[in-house]
């Protein structure tokens, strides 16, 4: 008896403030969910509580709150799409999340199952058939059938302890063994090719987890570096600046230019500001990676080392 009134008394004495704050310790992605109704009322909200439930059949979850004026349409909708944003879309989980009459407005989509708005560039989108909607608290938990996905596998945004946040790998995961000093390398560590791709390797195994958190996939980042730095005066001269196939280039400028970051003046590419903007950001990545990595070596050893390089390059 006296273990049933102290549970009940503590769950009176819960703060919902320092409870939503114990909760925002744990990391989740953000999504926005979209539906259609037969009226064609769209509807899109930013969201956290997104999770899997089963695997076959295959189940996915979400929940929102009963008081939210959005809840009718999903209510009405046959189905609805769960957006997982990218580490890029930041201002559109924002946009999402505040009150708007068209909340859709500038927004770029596709037409879904149920006619479901799909978003853009997402890391992911699940499509999926009402299922089930369950009561929760003050919350509605709507239960999805996932009759379609797409997986583009972009670095996805997180939301921690109020915060965005984004994906890095876990620095034990990055710890070097000690070397084997029973191992003699003989010749092989003198030859320069197999020390230069080595070192290009192992650099990029630091360095690519920060810049693919940013939301911005290699091409996508090689590409806004490139147009920022206007060593490419025309589109016949990206190839060579940003080292990749012709078709990743192309694939590259199309996603850049949905987001509003690239123009496409016919003879060449030239950056909105916001695309500028997004440039300085992956600088500063690639100039902290750079620091923490040289950061044992004088100014002289650092230019005398650049200086090869470029003279390798023949720049």
């Amino acid at each position: 008896m006296n273990s049933m009134i102290n549970n009940v008394v503590t769950e009176q004495a819960l703060d919902p403030k320092a409870f939503r704050r114990a909760l925002g310790n744990f990391a989740t992605g953000v999504t926005i969910m979209t539906a259609q109704n037969s009226q064609g009322e769209r509807v899109g909200v930013t969201a956290n509580s997104f999770n899997s439930v089963s695997l076959d059949p295959a189940l996915i979850l979400w929940s929102i709150d009963k008081n939210s004026s959005s809840y009718r349409i999903f209510a009405e909708a046959t189905h609805f799409a769960v957006n997982i944003l990218s580490a890029a879309q930041i201002e559109l989980s924002n946009k999402f999340a505040r009150r708007a009459e068209d909340k859709f407005a500038g927004v770029e989509y596709d037409v879904g199952a149920g006619n479901s708005p799909v978003l853009k560039n997402c890391s992911a989108v699940f499509e999926c058939e009402k299922f089930n909607i369950v009561e929760g608290g003050d919350h509605w938990i709507i239960i999805g059938k996932v009759i379609q996905f797409h997986d583009h596998g972009r670095s996805p945004l997180l939301y921690h302890q109020g915060a965005y946040s984004a994906v890095l790998p876990h620095p034990s995961l990055n710890t070097k063994a000690a070397p084997d000093e029973s191992i003699f390398p003989g010749r092989l560590y003198d030859n320069m090719y197999y020390l230069l791709t080595q070192a290009v390797r192992a650099y990029q195994n630091d360095y690519q987890p920060k810049q693919l958190a940013s939301g911005f996939r290699t091409s996508e980042a090689r590409l806004l570096l490139v147009l920022e730095s206007k060593t490419a005066t025309c589109k016949s001269d990206l190839q060579r600046e940003v080292a990749m196939p012709i078709h990743e280039i192309e694939q590259a400028t199309e996603i850049l230019a949905q987001k509003g970051l690239l123009l496409d003046t016919g003879h060449s590419y030239e950056l909105t500001a916001q695309g500028n903007a997004c440039a300085h950001m992956l600088y500063k990545i690639a100039e902290s990676h750079q620091e923490e990595v040289f950061t044992q070596y004088s100014a002289e050893d650092r230019e005398l080392f650049k200086k090869m390089l470029k003279d390798l390059i023949g720049i």
